[in-house]
C-alpha cells in the first residue's frame, strides 16, 4: 500500500527519535491515529483523559528527559484543550511540538463542524514556529523546522495538518521551483561563549565584590559543578529560583534555598546584604526580591539575549551557555581570602534548616502540612523525581524539600497553573521509567484533573521499570493558597462558597483503581506512611489530612500583609482564632531557635 501523509508523520517522528506521543484521539486526526496502528504503535501513543493533560505530560516529559515533548490533538475542541499546557511550555521555556488536526480543506471557511481558526488561536502560544501543512510536499520541512525550532528556542511549536490531507498519498518535495526540501533529523549543539573582553569585564565586577550572591535558574542546570567552583572562589552564597530548585543540592552549606514569595529567610538576607550579584540562567520575574537597585553591582549570564538585564540593572552581560561561559570565566576569578561573608551565610542556612524542622513538628489539626514534606525529605531516594502543583502545598515544596544526590524537581514555574502535578509525574515516568517519582498535589488540583489522571497511571504502570509513583495529596478541603491570598493581600475573610471543597477519599479512589491508597490523619503515622509508599511495588496515593490554617508566611512578610490578614480575621473569618494561634506558633519558631 502507498504511504499516506499520516504514515509519513509517524515515520518522521521515529526518525527524530520520538518514543512517546501524548494525545487523545478524534476524527480530525484519524489519518495519523491510523498510522500509529499500522506502525505497531511506534512511537507509543500515550492516551490521557483530556488533551490539556496530554500537553502537560509532554511538558513533564521534556523537562525531565531533556528531549522534545510531543502532543497530539484533534481539530477544534482538542486543539483548544492543548492551550494551557502549551502556554506552560512557553512560559517555562520547554521544547514541545504540538501536532494538531484541522477540518478538511474542502470545508475550510464554511463554518464547518469543529472548524476553528487555529492559525489565529495558536499565533501567540506557538509564536516560535506555527505552520499549516496543505500539500504533502510541505510536510518534511514543516515537521523538521518545528522540532529544530522547539529545541533551539526552548519553546512550543505547532504543526496543523488537515484531516483529509492525512489520508492522502505522500509525495516528497522535489528539486523544483516553489518546493522546499529538508534534511535528515539532527540536533547539533553549539556552545556559545562570550568574547574575552566581556568575560574580563564580568570578572572585574566579581573580583571587586566583598559580599557576592549568586542566583541560579533552570538555565544553570548543566553547570552545577561550575557554579560550585565560582561559589568557592568568590565565597558566595547561592540562591535558587523556583525552576532552578534542583540545580544544586541543599546539603551544600552555602545554598540558601528558594527566592521570592515562596523563598527562605537566608535567601532574603543574602539579597538584602550582598554588594555583588551574579545571575546564571534565571529570568525570575520578582525583582523586589533582588537587591535594592544600586546596592549591588551585577553580572548576568544567559543564552537568551532578550532577557539579559531585564530584571536587575546589570553592569556586565554575558551572552552564552552557562557551562561554557562559567568555564571561561573561572580562570579570571581570584579566590577571596576573607571568608567572613561565607561563614555568616552558612550560619544562617544551618539555623534556617533548624527552624524549618521546628515549624514542621508543630502540632496542628490534624496534620501540619510542612511536616508532610519534612518527613519526605528524610526518606526520599537520591535519584527521585519530584513534581509539584500550584497551591499552598507549593510553599512547602519550595521551602521544606531538601534536594540531594541526583534528584530532579519541577513545577509550573511562570504560568503557575493548577493541575500539572500528576500529568508531569506521568511524563516523568515515561522519560525516566527507572526512577521513582513523587507528585506533591493539593486537593484542589487533585479534584480539577489529578483524579482522572490516576486512571492513566493505572493503565500504563506496567511499562515502568521502577514501579514507584507516589501521589501525595494535601487534603484540607480548601482552595488554600487563594484563601491565604484573600486574607493577606485583600484583607478579606475566607469566603466559604468559593474556597471550600467537597470532601473526597483520594486513598479510596486509588484503591478502586487497583493500587494502594494510604490515608493519614495522625502526624505520628506520617513517617511510616512515607516509608510504606516509597517501598511499594506500584503506584500509591498518600492521602494526608492537613490543617488548612497553617499559614504559608513568607520569612519576609511585610507589615501590610500581616495587617491585612488581621483585618480579614476580624471581619469574620470562620476559623479566625485557629488561624491566629497557628500563625503565631509558626512565626515564633524563627525567633526562638531550638524550642518547640
Amino acid at each position: 500500500m502507498p504511504e499516506t501523509v499520516g504514515d509519513q508523520v509517524v515515520r518522521r517522528l521515529r526518525e527524530w527519535g520520538v518514543e512517546h506521543v501524548f494525545g487523545y484521539p478524534g476524527d480530525g486526526i484519524n489519518g495519523i491515529v491510523t498510522a500509529f496502528g499500522k506502525a505497531d504503535n511506534q512511537p507509543r501513543f500515550v492516551q490521557s483523559r483530556h488533551e490539556e493533560m496530554s500537553a502537560f505530560q509532554a511538558v513533564g516529559y521534556a523537562k525531565f528527559s531533556g528531549e522534545v515533548g510531543v502532543c497530539l490533538a484533534t481539530s477544534g475542541p482538542g486543539a483548544i484543550h492543548l492551550l494551557n499546557g502549551l502556554y506552560d511550555a512557553k512560559c517555562d521555556h520547554v521544547p514541545v511540538v504540538a501536532l494538531v488536526g484541522q477540518t478538511a480543506r474542502t470545508a475550510m471557511g464554511g463554518s464547518y463542524q469543529q472548524e476553528v481558526d487555529l492559525q489565529a488561536l495558536y499565533k501567540d502560544v506557538a509564536a516560535a514556529y506555527l505552520v499549516e501543512v496543505n500539500v504533502a510536499e510541505q510536510l518534511p520541512n514543516a515537521l523538521d523546522r518545528a522540532f529544530r525550532t522547539a529545541r533551539a528556542r526552548q519553546a512550543p511549536t505547532a504543526v496543523i495538518i488537515p484531516a483529509d490531507l492525512q489520508e492522502q498519498d505522500y509525495s516528497p518535495p522535489q528539486h523544483a521551483f516553489k518546493q522546499v526540501p529538508s534534511s535528515p533529523p539532527s540536533s547539533p549543539h553549539a556552545v556559545l561563549v562570550p568574547p574575552e573582553d566581556e568575560l574580563a569585564s564580568a570578572a572585574e565586577v566579581l573580583n571587586a565584590g566583598e559580599k557576592v550572591a549568586i542566583l541560579v535558574g533552570q538555565g544553570a542546570r548543566n553547570a552545577a559543578d561550575e557554579v560550585k567552583h565560582v561559589a568557592e572562589l568568590t565565597g558566595a552564597g547561592v540562591a535558587k529560583a523556583l525552576l532552578g530548585k534542583d540545580v544544586l543540592p541543599d546539603d551544600l552549606p552555602y545554598v540558601t534555598g528558594s527566592i521570592g514569595l515562596l523563598g527562605t529567610r537566608p535567601t532574603y538576607e543574602l539579597m538584602q546584604e550582598c554588594d555583588t550579584l551574579l545571575i546564571v540562567g534565571s529570568n525570575m520575574p520578582y525583582s523586589q526580591f533582588l537587591p535594592e537597585f544600586g546596592q549591588a553591582r551585577a553580572v548576568q549570564i544567559d543564552v537568551d539575549a532578550s532577557v539579559i538585564g531585564m530584571r536587575y540593572p546589570t553592569e556586565a552581560n554575558l551572552l552564552g551557555e552557562a557551562k561554557g561561559t562559567l568555564r571561561a570565566l573561572i580562570p579570571l576569578l581570584r579566590a577571596k581570602e576573607d571568608r567572613s561573608w561565607r561563614r555568616d551565610i552558612e550560619r544562617n542556612v544551618a539555623a534556617w534548616w533548624d527552624t524549618m524542622e521546628q515549624q514542621a513538628m508543630l502540632e496542628a489539626k490534624p496534620v501540619n502540612p510542612q511536616r508532610v514534606v519534612h518527613e519526605l525529605s528524610a526518606r526520599i531516594p537520591e535519584d527521585a523525581i519530584v513534581t509539584a502543583d500550584s497551591g499552598s502545598s507549593t510553599n512547602w515544596y519550595a521551602r521544606n524539600l531538601r534536594i540531594r544526590g541526583r534528584m530532579r524537581a519541577s513545577l509550573s514555574g511562570t504560568l503557575a497553573t493548577m493541575g500539572p502535578g500528576v500529568p508531569y509525574a506521568i511524563g516523568a515516568k515515561f522519560a525516566c521509567p527507572e526512577r521513582p517519582v513523587v507528585a506533591l498535589v493539593g486537593d484542589g488540583a487533585m479534584q480539577m484533573n489529578g483524579m482522572a489522571e490516576l486512571i492513566t497511571i493505572a493503565r500504563y504502570r506496567n511499562l515502568w521499570a521502577d514501579p514507584r509513583l507516589v501521589v501525595c495529596v494535601f487534603h484540607n478541603d480548601d482552595l488554600n493558597q487563594v484563601t491565604w491570598e484573600l486574607r493577606a493581600m485583600g484583607g478579606a475573610p475566607k469566603f466559604e462558597e468559593s474556597q471550600s471543597l467537597p470532601d473526597v477519599s483520594y486513598a479510596g479512589f486509588a484503591r478502586s483503581l487497583g493500587f494502594e491508597g494510604i490515608a493519614v490523619d495522625d502526624p505520628g503515622e506520617l513517617g511510616p506512611a512515607w516509608d510504606r509508599a516509597l517501598a511499594a511495588d506500584g503506584p500509591v496515593v498518600l492521602d494526608v489530612r492537613c490543617d488548612p490554617e497553617v499559614p504559608p508566611i513568607p520569612p519576609h512578610a511585610t507589615f501590610e500583609q500581616m495587617k491585612s490578614t488581621a483585618e480579614a480575621l476580624l471581619k469574620g473569618d470562620p476559623n479566625a482564632w485557629h488561624v491566629l494561634v497557628q500563625g503565631a506558633k509558626t512565626k515564633m519558631q524563627e525567633f526562638v531557635p531550638g524550642k518547640r
